[in-house]
């Protein structure tokens, strides 16, 4: 089993560890998989700006280029870059983004949440 360090050096971190049961290493893509997943649930985001759907961020488990996440000891800072419906407003949506994942992180990782920086990288119209 690799130790704490030998984890780290992977992109993955330890988030819960206990004497003689052993420990949870979660490894980044699960986070940016969380991340991704709970932006595209917000009414009014289309998607991931490369198009990337909440099933296919669920499926592939990994960064893709509209989700990174920068995670330290316990601590995690989110990159989004995302599409808006046209006719949502553009900072109301944005802040319920946040928000939204800012709580799935901290209560599926239990890692605070200390940014959400979110780029709008386009507006989709009807289909």
């Amino acid at each position: 089993m690799a130790n704490a360090n030998e984890a780290e050096s992977r992109s993955t971190h330890v988030i819960h560890e206990k004497d003689q049961v052993g420990q949870v290493i979660i490894a980044d893509e699960v986070v940016a998989s969380i991340a991704g997943v709970a932006a595209t649930e917000v009414e009014g985001v289309a998607s991931m700006a490369d198009n990337i759907s909440r099933e296919l961020i669920a499926k592939l488990g990994r960064n893709s280029k509209g989700v990174r996440v920068d995670v330290g000891e316990d601590e995690v800072t989110v990159y989004l870059s995302l599409n808006i419906t046209y006719g949502y407003s553009i900072p109301e949506t944005a802040a319920k983004v946040q928000e939204s994942v800012k709580k799935a992180i901290e209560s599926m990782i239990g890692f605070s949440v200390k940014n959400v920086h979110i780029k709008i990288a386009g507006v989709v119209v009807g289909k």
